[in-house]
């Protein structure tokens, strides 16, 4: 099963690529925006959409217009707002009748819950971040999470219990303040990449495998 390109108009000036890829009967959809360094094609945003075709979940990958354009420097977040909710208008009309959720993979995630609570992106159910940024490595805060308040859907959090990017003292009071619409899933021995390493006995394919097996449970759950 191959991924089928698609082409989705940010604005009047701006379109971006996208790939669907979706088992013979998806039970739901999940528009899946890339991290602040990779785009769609990179082989953890693959490796996630395959693993969630496996579970019955379709995906629709997108680039931001920074990716597309080949550039380091990514969009302003009301551009990445206007290009979550395009995605999210182009799953919608792909797959009208299947429950949507959204998310992403690190930056993705929080420009995905940043414009969900500036204003609710239609018809999605659920949001489902891979290893939500709560802050710079190396400068613990918790002040990126002050959005999420706004967001009345539910999240769920799928997180490297050693992520650099989100240290447990600070992400474990923000989710249980978000309760009880929030959830998180805590991947031992992993890092923001979903990295273990060789000493703790793991290999990434089981970390993967047990964030995307909490993300079809809960996403069944959400849907019921």
């Amino acid at each position: 099963m191959n991924a089928e390109p698609l082409t989705i108009q940010v604005d009047a000036q701006r379109a971006v690529s996208a790939l669907w890829f979706a088992p013979s009967e998806p039970c739901a959809l999940f528009v899946f925006a890339h991290g602040a360094g990779a785009g769609m094609a990179h082989k953890h945003m693959a490796q996630c959409a395959e693993g969630l075709a496996a579970r019955g979940v379709a995906t629709l990958r997108y680039n931001f217009p920074y990716m597309e354009a080949v550039s380091k420097r990514p969009d302003p977040a009301p551009l990445c707002h206007a290009t979550v909710r395009a995605a999210v208008a182009a799953a919608h009309l792909r797959a009208p009748n299947l429950p949507m959720f959204a998310g992403g993979r690190s930056f993705g995630a929080r420009m995905t819950s940043q414009a969900q609570a500036k204003a609710p992106l239609e018809l999605v159910r659920g949001l489902i971040f891979f290893a939500f940024p709560l802050h710079p490595a190396g400068k613990p805060s918790s002040e990126r999470a002050a959005h999420l308040a706004d967001v009345a859907i539910p999240m769920l959090f799928l997180q490297g219990d050693k992520d650099t990017l989100a240290e447990l003292d600070l992400l474990k009071p923000v989710v249980q303040s978000l309760e009880p619409r929030a959830e998180l899933a805590l991947a031992a021995h992993a890092d923001h990449s979903f990295h273990a390493p060789a000493k703790s006995g793991r290999k990434d394919a089981e970390v993967l495998a047990e964030m995307l097996d909490a993300a079809a449970a809960w996403i069944v759950r959400v849907t019921r």
